[in-house]
């Protein structure tokens, strides 16, 4: 353990969350969490980029290879992944955690005894970030991680980039606005880090190969211990998500992990 930066982090993932199609969007609270903050437009998700190996990715901070979830659907006979998520080291540290999310494949990340909340209470962001925003309030999580999947099911639906995309991309931004709502209603805005990043992108109506449409992502910071006005450019991986976290939280991170802190985000 070292000395927090924050007491409070909160990731949030787009799904299909296309770097060029995001800044298309009417996004504004996310626009003024990348100005206020330190972020990039070309971060990088692992190969193959799909949501279930890219989310196992960026909540383990390892690459495919060792975490070994090589498929995207929910499999229950699968069990759950066999390595630390953030999750489970942040509860060792005594951290309290939850999950929000809006696909049922999340649960092959629900450790036992990793979470203090899990849930899927829906596929909209709009209720996903509402039912999260009520734990929030009640509980105020050490380390949350809250998912919006409409991105991703207009892009599979109308394609990458199509109106409806664009559409879902500016409604998950009035859902984080209403998770941060939460968090300055439960008094701990100052204590709190914000993380925003993506699974994969996208072209067509499809993912997954390891060319640039695919493969970069955004990645935001915002808030405690995160300092401002700072565009990276030291390259960032989805890996580094769960390690940042833990730095954020004062929490040392398991030494094998791929992912190492966003320094250059850090105070």
């Amino acid at each position: 353990m070292s000395t927090p930066r924050a007491e409070h982090v909160f990731i949030f993932s787009f799904d299909g969350g296309k770097p060029s199609v995001m800044q298309q969007c009417y996004m504004p609270t996310l626009q003024r969490l990348l100005k206020e903050g330190a972020g990039t437009w070309a971060a990088r998700t692992v190969f193959p980029s799909i949501t279930l190996v890219s989310h196992t990715s960026m909540l383990t901070g390892v690459l495919p290879k060792t975490h070994k979830i090589d498929w995207n659907d929910w499999k229950p006979e699968k069990g759950v992944v066999g390595v630390p998520t953030v999750f489970a080291i942040a509860k060792k540290a005594k951290k309290s955690t939850a999950l929000f999310a809006g696909k049922e494949k999340f649960a092959h990340l629900y450790q036992p005894k990793s979470l203090n909340a899990f849930a899927v209470p829906e596929y909209s962001a709009k209720i996903v970030a509402e039912t999260a925003a009520g734990y929030i309030r009640a509980n105020k999580p050490n380390l949350c991680f809250i998912h919006f999947a409409d991105s991703d099911g207009a892009g599979h639906s109308k394609g990458w980039g199509s109106p409806e995309q664009i559409q879902a991309f500016a409604d998950e931004d009035k859902a984080l606005a209403i998770v941060l709502e939460a968090i300055k209603k439960a008094g701990i805005s100052k204590e709190s880090a914000v993380i925003l990043t993506a699974d994969h992108g996208g072209h067509a109506k499809t993912h997954g190969t390891a060319s640039d449409e695919d493969m970069l992502i955004p990645w935001i910071a915002f808030g405690a211990g995160i300092r401002r006005g700072v565009t990276l450019t030291d390259p960032v991986s989805t890996c580094d998500t769960a390690t940042t976290a833990l730095a954020l939280l004062g929490v040392e991170a398991p030494a094998a992990w791929d992912g190492k802190p966003v320094r250059e985000a850090l105070f």
